[in-house]
């Protein structure tokens, strides 16, 4: 072990220098949801048939229900077609009023929109027709753009700091969003998503590490659950803006700006000492550890700062790390398919907010709502269950409420509304216990790489939940099965983690690895957390050495 618990006892485990870093973390965490959900409330359905200027010479004096009436056809029902016109001709007017017109083709000039609602990215970019799969695409990308922030962030992290990662990623993030508003077209609207989707990651990888490696053990899930709730809260204002603003260029830049108001992090953001101490600067830790302290009105003994100590030989991690001990790898398989059921479940119920009969805008707040307990009683439930019977207890519920909601009539759209919501509330939990377990069971000098991969998993379950979608077209059931029985399925593989409730949070591989039980070949007995002989007090050891 590095020290670094002791010093953090020693200035206070959560005290007021934790208390704003944690405040620092989750105002920008309210932002999130907009970047995630916002275009959600920007593509609303919006009434549209084909334009038809070719034939305004011919039909000039007619009114606009006659000209509709002999460029388009109609629906069976007496409606207007949405997607087709009649091919243009080259006949005077009478002739097409005698004959009519027959052949019918695509929408070649664009599309009228007849409701004159507030500009949105349906009618800006004419995402009808079939151009409507490209507002899928677009939420596909963004989550994409998380998975590579994921990848990239992760290893910049433990590269160059928490701290400057952080600030960076925030920067990309406010300077992208903005941008977004001013968007000629679809295809760089996509593009500034992707980039956005990057720079989440980054903010949401460094800074749950940061917040994590700042607090003693017991009140380690705080930070992580102060910044799910200020996520929480941040779906609620975005139904209320959505609500409120329509012009969706209003409300991307009203969602977007607020983070380049977070430009003083520069000066009061700390970094990690747990990192600095893993690359061996001391000195930079202890200067932090008296500041903190200070602000703590706490005062750190001399003996207890002497006892932090970097790693013997400073190395670089990879993701081949979790993959050359059998207990790491164990653990990063078994804590990603944790990560992928509640990905799949999460996403499968928040981008569908739209599809459960209530208000749209409604259906979100309550959403968002709900998350604020879920999230909050992960704090209570994992302190009296520990993290593993939490993590289980939180997916079983989730995945049993999805298996349920398929069974609902939908004339009962109020019924489903309460199931989905207790699934919102206990996938949330779930969340977030994954979180706070995930930054546990992973040392401080491969954390971010166990994230990443985390990430990365839930990143690619996230893509995967709206083309399960996709799946209803064969019957309405089997989304939610998929999302039901996933979670359930992780549920059950979460009881073979190892429990790290009350433990200390591992620095080095040693501190994971060497914790683990003896071999079989090993033929002494643990006593008091030391080895001892065995009864005939004979010692017979296999050694094996293990490289990294």
């Amino acid at each position: 072990m590095s020290g670094v618990g002791e010093v953090i006892k020693a200035l206070d485990d959560f005290g007021r220098f934790q208390h704003c870093l944690v405040a620092l973390l989750t105002l920008n965490s309210i932002s999130h949801p907009f970047h995630i959900f916002g275009q959600l409330f920007m593509v609303a359905e919006e009434p549209h048939y084909c334009r038809t200027t070719w034939f305004s010479a011919i039909g000039s004096n007619l009114t606009e229900e006659e000209r509709l009436n002999l460029t388009l056809p109609r629906k069976s029902d007496g409606s207007l077609e949405e997607c087709s016109m009649f091919t243009p001709v080259e006949r005077d007017l009478d002739a097409i009023v005698q004959y009519g017109l027959n052949a019918t083709e695509t929408c070649r000039e664009g599309w009228v929109y007849p409701s004159k609602r507030e500009p949105s990215l349906v009618t800006q970019f004419d995402l009808v027709c079939d151009r409507k799969d490209l507002n899928s695409i677009s939420q596909s990308i963004f989550i994409l753009g998380n998975l590579a922030g994921a990848l990239v962030f992760s290893a910049l992290s433990d590269r160059f700091g928490r701290r400057p990662v952080t600030l960076l990623a925030m920067l990309i993030q406010g300077i992208a969003g903005v941008a977004i508003t001013f968007v000629p077209n679809f295809i760089v609207h996509v593009a500034l998503r992707f980039i956005v989707g990057i720079s989440i990651s980054g903010v949401l990888i460094s800074g749950m590490a940061l917040g994590a490696e700042w607090v003693g053990t017991a009140y380690r899930p705080l930070p992580l659950i102060i910044n799910h709730v200020g996520f929480s809260v941040g779906q609620m204002v975005l139904a209320g803006l959505a609500y409120a603003i329509r012009d969706w260029r209003k409300l991307q830049i009203v969602g977007s700006a607020p983070v380049l108001a977070l430009f003083f992090y520069v000066w009061v953001l700390p970094e990690s000492p747990r990192w600095l101490v893993t690359k061996g600067r001391i000195e930079e830790a202890k200067k932090l550890f008296q500041k903190a302290a200070a602000v703590n009105k706490r005062s750190i003994p001399p003996k207890t700062l002497d006892q932090l100590k970097p790693e013997k030989e400073a190395k670089s991690r990879s993701i081949l790390d979790l993959a050359r001990h059998s207990h790491l790898r164990k653990v990063t398989f078994l804590i990603s398919t944790v990560w992928f059921a509640n990905s799949l479940a999460y996403y499968g119920l928040s981008l569908n907010v739209g599809s459960f009969g209530l208000n749209i805008y409604l259906t979100q707040l309550i959403f968002g709502a709900v998350e604020i307990p879920g999230r909050s009683c992960t704090f209570f439930v994992m302190r009296c269950l520990g993290r593993k019977k939490c993590q289980s207890f939180f997916l079983l519920l989730g995945g049993a409420v999805c298996l349920l909601i398929p069974v609902i009539p939908k004339d009962l759209p109020v019924v489903i509304t309460v199931l989905a919501v207790i699934g919102k509330f206990t996938i949330s939990g779930s969340f977030t216990t994954s979180y706070v377990y995930t930054t546990e069971l992973f040392p401080t000098v491969i954390r971010q790489v166990g994230i990443a991969v985390c990430q990365t998993v839930a990143r690619v379950a996230a893509v995967s939940s709206p083309l399960a979608r996709l799946l209803e077209k064969y019957h309405p059931s089997i989304p939610l099965l998929i999302f039901g029985g996933t979670a359930i399925g992780a549920g059950i593989l979460t009881f073979f983690l190892p429990e790290t409730q009350g433990k200390e949070l591992p620095d080095y591989m040693d501190d994971v690895i060497g914790n683990q039980k003896p071999s079989k070949t090993d033929t002494r007995v643990l006593e008091n957390g030391h080895l001892k002989p065995n009864e005939d007090n004979v010692i017979s050891i296999q050694i094996k050495t293990t490289r990294f």
